[in-house]
């Protein structure tokens, strides 16, 4: 390696919003984070799914139409005789 063409990478301090921090090594002597894996909802457990305004349940409605017409209509042309 070239002597003075690559950054010093040296241990670096990661701290977050909620107060952990801990360290690994970076071209950066510090790197502040919203939001790490102490305090994330998916890794902590409290995550909540929000069903906004009950549009998965509208989606799944107009699927499940879909589906049973597509599913009458197969029938009705498999019970048609052949010409």
């Amino acid at each position: 390696m070239k002597d003075g063409i690559h950054p010093k990478y040296d241990k670096c301090t990661v701290a977050c919003a909620c107060g952990h921090t801990f360290e690994t090594r970076s071209t950066s002597p510090t790197i502040h984070l919203d939001v790490c894996s102490q305090c994330h909802p998916y890794y902590t457990g409290r995550q909540r799914i929000m069903d906004a305004g009950g549009r998965v349940e509208r989606f799944r409605r107009r699927y499940n139409k879909s589906d049973a017409a597509t599913t009458a209509a197969a029938a009705a042309a498999a019970a048609a005789p052949q010409a």
